[in-house]
């Protein structure tokens, strides 16, 4: 895909990422999996920077799920070490991207909490993109958090004699991890599986969705133009009939 196909008055102004496939990527090379979540890393490096160049506001990355704990011990402590090495990138600062992470992050380890912390801290007044790292993450565990917060706030209100605060679409919104940043207008998975594995699942109601066979380690500047080009030649309607979305279109006179 050639970069100058894209309109670039139409990059979506969040992308979410499914980053599937690094453990398959290095058995097919005989390596062992903690080899293939390196190479992930290195891809989330290149397409950070990719993104950032493209003007895309918003990257959020699926990196490690709650179901993911139940993996095997050694393969969870080296996803973990390669969070803290990662995180010690300074792509963030060359890029001018802001750090944030969103997760369970009580059953991280201590270390790991702290440097997550000392990168969003460090990279909190760079404004070119925003990178969220989903970590210990699960959109159930998300929304019941939400709810059970909401729940507290009402119970306050009515030990104090205040009203209730109600309950809206926008009520829970703000509460989610994600309320500091707009919906995805484009989720890709990477891996050939065609699922959305517990993902943004309130979010991307309305998200346009992309899935390639290519595994996350070999996904490049390239495909990522490919998954942007894809969603530039859709039709997004949310609900409405595509004779409604193109009467509203403004027209060049």
């Amino acid at each position: 895909m050639n970069e100058l196909s894209l309109d670039r008055t139409k990059i979506p102004q969040h992308i979410a990422i499914i980053m599937d496939g690094n453990g398959r990527w290095a058995a097919e090379k005989g390596q062992p999996r903690r080899y293939g979540h390196q190479a992930g890393v290195d891809a989330v490096k290149k397409i950070a920077a990719e993104a950032t160049r493209l003007g895309v506001k918003y990257l959020t990355l699926y990196t490690f799920s709650t179901e993911n704990w139940n993996r095997p011990a050694d393969e969870i402590s080296a996803l973990m070490g390669l969070v803290l090495t990662s995180l010690e990138d300074e792509i963030f600062m060359k890029n001018n991207v802001r750090f944030r992470v969103m997760g369970e992050l009580s059953r991280l380890p201590e270390d790991v909490r702290q440097k997550l912390h000392e990168t969003e801290e460090r990279t909190k007044h760079n404004d070119t993109m925003t990178m969220v790292v989903a970590l210990s993450y699960s959109s159930r565990w998300e929304i019941t958090q939400a709810v059970q917060k909401i729940v507290a706030e009402q119970q306050a209100a009515r030990q104090e004699g205040r009203p209730e605060p109600p309950i809206t679409e926008e009520t829970l919104a703000q509460h989610l991890c994600t309320n500091f940043m707009p919906d995805p207008d484009l989720l890709i998975r990477t891996g050939g599986e065609l699922r959305v594995s517990n993902y943004l699942l309130w979010q991307i109601a309305y998200s346009e969705l992309y899935f390639c066979d290519t595994y996350w380690p070999d996904f490049k500047e390239e495909d990522l133009h490919k998954a942007i080009a894809n969603y530039q030649h859709r039709q997004r309607r949310f609900g409405k009939t595509g004779a409604q979305i193109d009467a509203e279109a403004p027209t060049n006179k």
